[in-house]
């Protein structure tokens, strides 16, 4: 028999109290709960970071956090931060990169990359590696994610176009 408890939080924007098992993920409490698709779950293990989440604005792993334990808590999911507007930029150089294939981690990808941009707006091409590498992706070998957000860095720090520092394809 599972135990229930209450839980009152502020999912991107909006307010929102549930019962819920005590043992329950948030990620498991936002997509099955809530409804919230876009950020997924993947190895369950805080590994490959397809469940990256904000909360407190914070980047968080969420299949390793109760949901429960984030009474008060505000929490953001790739759904609120897209309809904010906040990574329109990040969104439209992984188009233009062609980082996105899949799919799957692209969600985790791009908080990962907003989180790191935040902290760090000016980061070296090993500084982006080193930022994403706890986020798998199995499509894109990295490269074209890391030039997406070396594009997004330069752009909004006003060094030209935001091309990367290697040559982009004709």
């Amino acid at each position: 028999m599972s135990q229930e408890v209450a839980v009152t939080l502020t999912v991107n924007g909006e307010r929102v109290t549930r019962r819920v098992e005590a043992r329950r993920h948030l990620i498991d409490f936002l997509r099955l709960d809530l409804g919230l698709m876009g950020s997924h779950a993947g190895c369950e293990h805080g590994f490959c970071g397809a469940c990256t989440v904000r909360v407190d604005g914070s980047i968080v792993r969420g299949c390793l956090v109760l949901a429960a334990s984030l009474e008060g808590a505000k929490v953001e999911t790739i759904e609120g931060v897209s309809d904010s507007g906040e990574i329109r930029d990040l969104q439209d150089a992984f188009i233009a990169r062609n980082a996105s294939q899949c799919g799957y981690c692209t969600p985790g990808m791009l908080l990962t990359a907003a989180d790191l941009l935040k902290s760090n707006p000016a980061p070296t091409r090993e500084e982006i590696r080193e930022h994403i590498s706890g986020n798998y992706c199995r499509c894109t070998g990295y490269h074209a994610i890391v030039d997406a957000v070396e594009t997004v860095a330069k752009k909004r720090n006003g060094q030209g176009s935001g091309q990367d520092s290697r040559k982009a394809a004709p």
